[in-house]
């Protein structure tokens, strides 16, 4: 009859498209019901006709005819009526019995999936869990139901094409048979009934041997739904909740949303599953970006954003399903994760741009601050009020009233201009010193040797776009005017670092090794600062160790260190050490000095000194000045090729004497010069190796390497 075919795997998706097919079979099924009602009222009163007594006076003549009517007329009721009754009852019933279950498991599953998603994300863990858990049963009964249902509608369809139009066959072959023409009838009708019955018999035999494969087939798709599922002309398509912002409120609704990857084109209807039809007009757009939602940033779960070509800066909020179903959404649309920036203003990040009037503004705010204030004591520190930081840096940064601000006026205190410096730096798109060169200028500060420090940090500066390189002196330049009168106004170039470092180096995400590593760029500012003339005004020279041989520092690429075969640990927190014994306070503080760095000409790796008092004296201060109680623990270290015989290794003659010390981790040896322990071991006679990162203690009588991470002394 010309209907589309039914997939079972459509169930699972449950497209607008698969819903306008099942319904034309339920509108044909509709119809098959009201004509077979016909069939049977015409049906009747045929038979009414025939029992009239019109020609019992040919009873001599036509009383076989006659007997034959009676017969005829008392079977019509078993070959017609009841075949019609009874298909219409059972078959037609049924499937209408289906649907009914089906609708209600439509409306249940629907409302239970809404319910679902309107759950709030700051509830406990186990109730969402249990809530997932919950909607799951919930969606594979649903979708078990829809698939019992097409299975239905289709077995209905198929068996009305012959136990609906075999009785008809029948009861038309009597009737041709009984009148007086019915031989000429029936012989003319002979050959399409021939034609028919043998159709009849195909179809039968063709829906008994499918039945059984298209029974199989639901088995198979409700034991493994997602390994059939259908082959869909759209890299990603299903239903969607979309945030529309109406006046003082926000509602969501649903939509059938499909994409194309080729083309980035997003469609969307309104489609309601509980009536079965569209609601709306398809809509769609060219995709610029996808983002995934921050869980924090938004009441509901599984929530991702998404910015069309034609409306920048226009975010539309959508909701999935599940987590697996916004994965899959992102993956198709080629999504990102959103960025966790430290210390950015998300609304004024375009603002600032380092461009002539960036640097005017910062020039006229430091004119400003080194004329009037540069005694005021906590400058940098004391923060101003914000609603006047905002108020100025909006006049100093619009070019029509940048001339008209006057920083000489009791208007604007000193903390306000300072603040304002501050955040302009973190108004930037991107930190001054670059993500890129974040990590190169961490590992600088992390090097043993100070002079080391300062060329490495050199070399990198100068790596620095232009107009970055030129900003940051301007500033280096500036702070080491105000530490030049730190007796007055009390900040020290330590203090600037503290204030300055998370600022000039934040890093592109929040994690805990960033927030290990502020101290080192605390550690950055104060070199720049204290050696900002030959760092700006000179070119760098290449780095040369003690042996003459050129050194790549920490540029070398981090794949030539391995990772360490000792307990892979996330970076951990020092215990702040509590006895007044200044060796162990050393000892404990030169832990996050340590360093291996490699030669580029040779493959013989040259060690620097690890034992610098200078260096442990720095960042014992430094320690106590910025606030922060804790050092950071690195790795286990890698140890030079050339440095793992430990014949005619020995300690340098500043190191403090041999101590107890025991084991925080467990480690395995990876060469016969180092000593394989667990957890709780205690070491005697441990004392600084010659190797950076490596102490040299004894076990069991056998003396060997121990790396200086992975114990406390007693």
């Amino acid at each position: 009859m010309g209907l589309p075919a039914l997939e079972f795997s459509d169930c699972y998706l449950d497209s607008p498209q698969f819903r306008d097919r099942l319904k034309s079979h339920e509108l044909e099924l509709d119809k098959t019901n009201k004509f077979i009602k016909e069939l049977i009222k015409d049906g009747k009163a045929l038979i009414q006709a025939l029992k009239t007594k019109s020609l019992q006076e040919f009873a001599g003549v036509l009383q076989n005819l006659e007997d034959e009517r009676t017969r005829m007329i008392e079977n019509a009721d078993d070959v017609l009526i009841t075949p019609l009754e009874r298909f219409r009852k059972e078959q037609i019933g049924a499937a209408k019995e289906a649907k009914k279950k089906y609708d209600k498991e439509t409306e249940k599953y629907c409302g239970v999936l809404e319910k679902h998603l309107s759950l709030s994300a700051k509830k406990k863990e186990s109730h969402l869990h249990e809530a997932d858990s919950q909607v799951d049963s919930v969606r594979q009964h649903f979708y078990e139901v829809s698939l019992e249902y097409v299975f239905k509608v289709q077995e209905v369809q198929e068996r009305k094409m012959f136990e609906f139009v075999e009785p008809l066959l029948a009861f038309l072959q009597g009737l041709f048979t009984y009148y007086h023409h019915g031989y000429e009838l029936a012989k003319d009708f002979n050959h399409f009934k021939t034609d028919l019955t043998i159709s009849i018999q195909n179809t039968r035999n063709r829906f008994e041997s499918t039945r059984s494969e298209v029974e199989s087939l639901m088995k198979k798709m409700k034991e493994n739904p997602h390994e059939h599922k259908s082959i869909s002309p759209h890299t990603m398509e299903g239903y969607l909740f979309i945030q529309e912002k109406r006046s003082f409120v926000s509602t969501w609704v649903k939509y059938y949303c499909t994409y194309q990857r080729d083309s980035k084109r997003l469609s969307m209807v309104l489609f309601d599953q509980k009536s079965g039809g569209k609601i709306g007009e398809e809509e769609s757009f060219i995709l610029k970006s996808c983002t995934r939602r921050k869980t924090d940033s938004i009441e509901k779960r599984f929530c991702f954003d998404v910015e069309a070509v034609d409306r920048p800066g226009v975010m539309i909020t959508m909701q999935a399903l599940s987590e697996e179903d916004r994965r899959l959404w992102m993956e198709a649309m080629d999504g990102r994760e959103p960025v966790y920036n430290l210390n950015q203003d998300n609304q004024n990040e375009a603002m600032a741009q380092l461009d002539v009037i960036g640097f005017n503004v910062i020039k006229k705010f430091i004119y400003a601050v080194e004329t009037r204030g540069i005694d005021e004591q906590g400058l940098y520190r004391i923060v101003g009020v914000n609603s006047r930081v905002q108020k100025l840096l909006s006049l100093a940064m619009d070019p029509k009233t940048f001339a008209d601000v006057e920083l000489d006026s009791s208007e604007w205190e000193i903390k306000t201009i300072t603040s304002s410096i501050k955040h302009y730096l973190r108004m930037l798109p991107a930190p001054l010193m670059t993500y890129q060169y974040q990590r190169s200028f961490i590992k600088a500060a992390k090097l043993d040797n100070p002079e080391a420090r300062v060329a490495e940090i050199h070399s990198i500066v100068h790596r620095l776009p232009e107009k970055n390189k030129q900003m940051l002196e301007l500033l280096m330049k500036h702070l080491a005017n105000v530490a030049s009168h730190h007796q007055q106004n009390l900040m020290t170039v330590a203090n600037l670092g503290v204030v300055f470092g998370p600022t000039l180096l934040r890093p592109q995400e929040e994690t805990v090794a960033a927030i290990m590593d502020i101290k080192f760029q605390n550690i950055v500012v104060e070199i720049l600062i204290e050696n900002h003339d030959t760092i700006f005004k000179d070119t760098p020279a290449p780095a040369v160790g003690p042996t003459g041989l050129q050194l790549n520092l920490p540029r070398r690429k981090s794949t030539e260190n391995k990772a360490p075969s000792c307990s892979e640990r996330p970076l951990t927190l020092f215990r702040t050490p509590t006895h007044p014994d200044k060796d162990k306070a050393a000892a404990l503080t030169d832990k996050r000095n340590s360093v291996v760095m490699n030669s580029s000409s040779e493959s013989q790796p040259t060690s620097l000194n690890c034992n610098s008092t200078h260096n442990w004296s720095k960042l014992n201060n430094l320690s106590s000045g910025d606030g922060e109680q804790d050092g950071l623990l690195l790795a286990r270290p890698n140890r030079p090729n050339a440095l793992q015989n430990p014949k005619g290794r020995g300690s340098i003659s500043s190191s403090p004497p041999p101590r107890k010390a025991r084991a925080l981790y467990a480690c395995k040896a990876e060469h016969d010069s180092e000593l394989s322990f667990i957890a709780g071991t205690i070491f005697e006679n441990v004392h600084p190796s010659r190797e950076p990162g490596w102490l040299e203690g004894t076990l069991d009588g056998r003396t060997g390497l121990i790396p200086e991470n992975y114990v406390e002394f007693m």
